[in-house]
């Protein structure tokens, strides 16, 4: 039967005649026949599938040996014997030269026969063997694929115990000589596919065998981290990391890191070979491992590496992401490479000329792919933007390419700035050296302490945080004449991009060091702050004035004298103004006189004044005052309340202080209360404000801000020895001083007067008072009938019709508190916010910024807790309490920022449009180029004393919790100890052990 079918498979018939013939053949072997006839039909059937020059040959030979397994069993289990199968894999089959590719092929489909025959076991010893030797041969990935596929059918061929680890790591070695020689699509598919199966081999194995993976991983480091090979190993690596449980990654990255027996070479080397990996098409989880390998160096400090290798690698990144198979991959290291190298613009600029083709690309893409990727993309370049501003020429380009993409606001930028820089990465060994600590998790900067400066540290934070204020002068142009302000622009500029966790602000405090301050004694930062912004005033002028002159020689622009015509930032930003209006009460002439201020310096009540317990119970409220007492002539009155600084001393038992009433006059029935719903027309349990304060109130006697505002508005009778000169009467006259506000300033700092000198003691004494500091605060400041009308009508800011008063509404953005009992002792911190106009995206404006609701301007704002080098989050509960826990802990100084209004929309508005693109302003060529220096200095420092310390880290595999097994580490999550997880050193730490 043997010959008949050889000779029809060798004829010349048509193959519809052959098949027919070999049909009859087949069922004819269905029959029972003698041994030596199956044998005959056994070779003929193998030579046919293993020489077989046509496909259709291998068929015919395929289906006899199928039907003569199933049919007779005992001859073909004779047959299909381990001699014949260990000739098959070291002799190979057919003629010398032309050995058989199917022998792996033609062993599998035997298998399936002989499972359950006495030889199975056999066989299966046999081929432990003979694929671990055939692995360390190296086959071509067509091979593997074949080797991978049989023993995923036959898992009992696969090498056990010692040998199974070896067969693991050969494998590993033969990937990493995987090459697709052929850039045919058919071709590259089927190579991924053949990549796919034995990367799927080693997955099989590592889930049955966990004791696998930690050897495989060495022998993959061992690959990717040679310096010697001449030929970089193949990306197909990539499919093995992919298999990796990722719950073994921070223990992997953890060892890795801290091995000292690694070179920087090699994990230079390394690393860079990983990225390269994110072309790998089939990849999953290689972007986590990229990204946590990153992470773990800049844990350790080592910045060289990161350095060298973004900047080698990020352009090879970005040109990926036109690839959709490989894009969200290398989007995410992108991602991670350019957040993360803050201390210089190198590497963004580096994709500067690619990025508008790129997103030209993606836009003529139009799928959803490239939609995401251009908005993440998109948000990137913002904050490239917002991290190295000043390079106009350059970024032009850019900006236009991303116009019409959504722009991310200023918090999120800050957000992902903050949580991916090298200096934010958690440091293992920084609970042990605390130099090697990182920069805060907030992403905001400390202060040094150059000996006793904290007075200075919390106004330069809350001015600081006063973002109006700090983007005006960080966007100051150079030559400003101003050297003052020059210095505080570049404090600044490091405070909002240094990667340091604190910066030193020697050069400008000894730039703004009051003459008659004592060095290295305390000092009272109410008292710094007044000399400071009256310095940077005065300079401001002077600098007018030479542009002045500047002008009048005719050699400055119109546009510039414009510029220099305006008011000063200071004046901007802190300066109000007030009415001082003194009445004669025999005649009552009044006298009026305006004057410019920057702060309110607000007195504390005597212990006699009465405080009406209305006053703290809203922290948001209407402030007004009434004179004390009603006038002989009331039809003369065309004034309004009287206001003017106080000090706390006694009163004039004649004039008692009488409770601080609402603005105008009283029409007839209306209760005299400043603070309820009347006094401005609202009804507090509509008003969200109002409903907010009752939600903060303070204890019925304590003060509040409101009190104290009061009683600095509440009028003052001045008679006996402080009788007033009337020019009218042309004597001395009892008289009623008070102020009035006319302008409210954009930043309103009330320093409430704690410190007073005690004439029984002769000396000064601290009020420890707890005064509760409500979140919003309204002010009264005054308007002409003109305005109030329009203001009425135009429904903004409240005010009192016919009155003469509008209310200014501020919020809390910083207090400065004082830790002591004294002015020449004691500490300075402060808590501080970011506010901002917060304005929807593409809502129009009519006229003022709109806000969004006051609960979230009141609670979604981050506080900080600045107190110098340290720097954390908090909460304006805190703020709110510090005093109640800390009774030596007392609100000093408070920074509110106006909202807009009708008063401050102009202000608003221009601040608005001058941070249009990302709320920040560029920062010229020199600064930048400065903090980048000094970013690189820190690196180099950081990586210097982290190396310093590598006795240290290699000594740290010798502790028991670094020797501990898998299976032991993962049910020993309890334990304790300097390289517990708990302490920041522990996890799967067999794995330095074990592999490196």
């Amino acid at each position: 039967m043997d010959k008949i079918l050889e000779a029809v498979v060798m004829s010349s018939y048509p193959n519809n005649v052959k098949q027919g013939l070999v049909r009859r053949v087949i069922e004819a072997a269905k029959q029972p026949m003698d041994s030596e006839q199956c044998w005959s039909m056994l070779e003929l059937s193998t030579k046919l599938y293993l020489t077989g020059d046509t496909k259709y040959k291998r068929e015919i030979g395929k289906e006899v040996l199928e039907v003569y397994g199933h049919y007779h069993p005992e001859e073909f289990e004779e047959f299909f014997n381990v001699r014949f199968l260990l000739s098959l894999l070291q002799e190979g089959y057919g003629p010398l030269g032309k050995r058989s590719h199917y022998v792996l092929d033609y062993i599998q489909l035997g298998l399936q026969f002989v499972l359950e025959s006495p030889s199975a076991n056999s066989i299966f010893s046999l081929l432990r063997i003979e694929v671990l030797r055939k692995v360390c041969e190296r086959p071509s990935p067509k091979q593997c694929a074949k080797i991978s596929k049989l023993l995923t059918q036959h898992p009992q061929c696969i090498p056990t115990g010692k040998h199974q680890v070896l067969f693991c790591q050969q494998l590993i070695r033969c990937i990493g000589q995987f090459q697709c020689i052929s850039e045919g699509e058919e071709d590259i598919m089927e190579f991924l596919e053949q990549v796919n199966k034995v990367s799927g081999l080693l997955q099989r194995i590592w889930r049955t065998q966990t004791s696998a993976i930690l050897p495989s991983l060495k022998e993959l480091f061992t690959i990717i981290s040679s310096t010697e090979e001449q030929e970089a190993p193949s990306n197909a690596l990539a499919s093995v990391v992919q298999f990796v449980p990722l719950e073994l990654m921070d223990g992997v990255i953890r060892n890795l890191t801290n091995d000292d027996s690694i070179t920087d070479v090699q994990m230079m080397t390394a690393i860079g070979r990983m990225i390269d990996w994110v072309s790998w098409p089939l990849g999953k989880n290689i972007d986590k491992w990229i990204i946590a390998l990153l992470k773990g160096l800049a844990a350790v400090k080592k910045f060289s590496i990161l350095i060298e290798v973004t900047l080698s690698k990020i352009e090879k990144v970005f040109s990926k992401l036109l690839y959709p198979i490989v894009r969200e991959g290398a989007l995410s290291v992108l991602q991670y490479m350019l957040l993360s190298f803050q201390h210089s613009h190198e590497a963004f600029h580096l994709l500067l000329p690619h990025i508008p083709r790129l997103v030209a690309s993606l836009k003529k893409e139009d799928s959803n792919s490239a939609t995401s990727s251009l908005e993440q993309l998109a948000e990137l370049i913002h904050c490239m933007f917002f991290r190295f501003s000043g390079f106009p020429d350059l970024y032009e380009p850019v900006l236009e390419a991303v116009k019409a993409l959504p722009i991310p606001n200023e918090d999120r930028i800050k957000h992902l700035l903050g949580q991916n820089a090298w200096t934010s990465q958690k440091n293992e060994l920084a609970c042990f050296y605390p130099r090697l600590a990182s920069k805060s998790e907030t992403g905001k900067i400390g202060l040094i302490n150059l000996g006793n400066t904290c007075y200075m540290n919390s106004i330069i934070q809350s001015l600081f945080m006063a973002s109006d204020f700090r983007h005006s002068v960080l966007n100051l142009t150079e030559g400003n004449s101003q050297p003052l302000m020059t210095k505080l622009q570049w404090l600044f500029a490091f405070l909002e991009h240094s990667q340091r966790p604190a910066i030193s602000p020697e050069s400008f405090l000894s730039a703004s060091w009051p003459p008659w301050f004592t060095p290295g004694a305390q000092q009272d930062c109410s008292e710094y702050l007044k000399y400071l912004l009256d310095r940077l005033h005065e300079e401001e002028k002077t600098g007018k004035r030479i542009y002045q002159k500047l002008k009048e020689s005719s050699l400055m622009s119109q546009a510039v004298e414009r510029h220099y015509l305006n008011k000063t930032l200071i004046e901007k930003m802190f300066g109000g103004k007030m009415m001082t209006k003194i009445r004669c009460l025999k005649c009552l002439n009044v006298s009026s006189r305006e004057e410019a201020f920057t702060d309110l310096s607000l007195a504390f009540p005597p212990p006699d004044r009465h405080m009406r317990g209305s006053t703290s119970v809203l922290p948001v409220e209407e402030i007004g005052p009434q004179f004390t007492e009603p006038p002989e002539n009331p039809s003369q009155l065309t004034g309004s309340p009287w206001i003017q600084r106080k000090a706390p001393v006694a009163r004039d038992p004649a004039a008692p202080p009488m409770p601080v009433e609402t603005l105008g006059f009283q029409e007839p029935g209306e209760a005299a209360n400043p603070l309820s719903g009347n006094a401005s027309g609202v009804d507090a349990a509509k008003d969200p404000l109002l409903a907010f304060g009752e939600q903060a109130c303070a204890p019925k006697d304590s003060r509040s801000v409101p009190d104290l505002i009061n009683y600095f508005l509440s009028p003052e009778r001045l008679t006996a020895e402080n009788k007033y000169h009337c020019e009218k009467c042309a004597s001395l006259q009892d008289a009623e001083k008070v102020a009035e506000l006319t302008e409210g300033p954009h930043y309103l700092i009330l320093t409430l007067l704690r410190f007073s000198f005690d004439p029984r003691t002769m000396k000064r004494k601290k009020i420890l008072d707890n005064v509760s500091i409500p979140v919003v605060l309204k002010l009264p400041v005054l308007v002409t009938p003109e305005e109030t009308e329009e203001v009425c009508h135009r429904g903004k800011d409240r005010a009192a019709p016919g009155s003469g008063f509008m209310s200014v509404v501020y919020d809390l953005c910083s207090v400065v508190v004082h830790s002591g009992i004294s002015s020449e002792s004691g500490h300075y911190y402060c808590y501080s916010r970011e506010c901002t106009d917060t304005v929807p995206h593409g809502q129009p404006r009519d006229g003022a910024p709109k806000l969004a609701s006051d609960k979230q301007l009141d609670f979604e704002i981050q506080w900080y807790l600045f107190n110098d080098t340290r720097v954390s989050f908090s909460s304006f509960e805190s703020v709110s309490n510090v005093t109640s826990f800390f009774p030596k802990d007392t609100a000093y100084v408070l920074f509110y920022r106006q909202r807009p209004g009708r008063q401050s929309c102009l202000l608003h508005e221009a601040l608005a449009e001058a941070g249009r693109l990302h709320g920040e302003p560029s920062l010229h060529k020199d600064l930048m180029e400065a903090i980048s220096k000094d970013n690189i200095l820190y690196l180099q420092e950081q990586e210097k004393e982290a190396r310093n310390r590598a006795a240290y880290i290699s000594a740290l595999p010798k502790s028991p919790l670094w020797w501990r097994d898998l299976d032991r580490d993962k049910d020993d999550d309890s334990s304790s100890g300097g390289c517990s997880p708990a302490a920041g050193g522990g996890g799967s730490g067999s794995f330095h052990g074990l592999v490196f």
